[in-house]
């Protein structure tokens, strides 16, 4: 997983863009020259904390290969579980549109990850949350890929497409705050995009397709995860959905399509911007 440098001043500018914040819990940071953080760590809680307690780890080298992150573990288990679920959507969404446009080895990575870098470290939870394993499935799926089979393809994501739909049912129903307890789980989902953004980008361009795409398939799983919830969202609070909604539009215009821009509509620290908006809206949706 690539460490990236966001600027200590990055909380304050969002304050001063993002609409109907509540700001009264708020503490600006002292102008420090920059801090550190890693994608799976909340970036206002980074910036409003800086200096207390540990410094982050050494990174991981590779940056692909840690989807399940180090950090993540650390969540509660119904929110480690369902970020899984989601980046696992996330990765056959953008693996879809490939194999929509005819590019079965391009979809086809997509299709291993969930299994290589994400199954593992959910393992534990769905024995915790009584949920059916379903590593046979990802594994069935991506062998239909590899053989460019779109009938056998078809059938095997309809069947992974019920198990996961299963697996959020079990976990959501667990939850008193179902509304807030989603948009949470996209925000962790959305600080994996961040990371895999960073690491598609090199001198404004996009120079990993892979992780381009990998980013793309997750902010628009979760576009798709919170708009099931936006109703109640709204309801709560309207100004602060509103927001939300134009964080996320935001973030989707990055992806402009599944085959990259050569050059990159943000760079990473604008893309991290955008989720900061993002997150501040929560306090007003809980």
């Amino acid at each position: 997983m690539k460490r990236r440098k966001i600027w200590a001043g990055l909380s304050t500018a969002v304050l001063v863009a993002a609409p109907a914040v509540s700001q009264a819990s708020f503490t600006p940071t002292q102008a420090l020259p920059q801090i550190e953080a890693k994608a799976d760590q909340p970036l206002l809680h980074l910036a409003q904390h800086q200096g207390h307690g540990a410094a982050a780890p050494a990174a991981t080298s590779g940056g692909e290969g840690d989807e399940g992150g180090a950090g993540a573990a650390q969540l509660p288990p119904a929110l480690h579980l369902y970020r899984g679920i989601e980046m696992i959507r996330g990765h056959l969404l953008v693996g879809g549109e490939l194999i929509e446009a005819g590019r079965w080895a391009d979809a086809l990575p997509h299709f291993l990850h969930p299994e290589e870098e994400i199954y593992a470290s959910i393992r534990d939870d769905l024995k915790t949350f009584s949920i059916a394993p379903f590593q046979v499935a990802l594994k069935s799926l991506s062998q239909t890929v590899k053989a460019k089979n779109k009938e056998a393809y078809a059938r095997a994501r309809a069947a992974i497409e019920e198990r996961l739909a299963a697996a959020e049912m079990a976990v959501k129903a667990k939850e008193e705050n179902g509304t807030y307890f989603v948009l949470e789980t996209a925000l962790e989902v959305l600080q994996q995009a961040a990371d895999e953004y960073a690491e598609a980008v090199e001198k404004g361009r996009i120079a990993n397709v892979i992780e381009y795409q990998d980013a793309r398939g997750f902010v628009m799983e979760v576009d798709r995860l919170v708009g099931t919830v936006m109703p109640a969202a709204t309801a709560k609070n309207a100004d602060a959905a509103k927001a939300v909604q134009a964080s996320l539009a935001d973030l989707k215009a990055v992806f402009p399509s599944v085959t990259p821009p050569k050059q990159a509509v943000k760079d990473s620290s604008e893309f991290l911007s955008t989720i900061a908006k993002f997150e501040l809206q929560l306090g007003n949706l809980r």
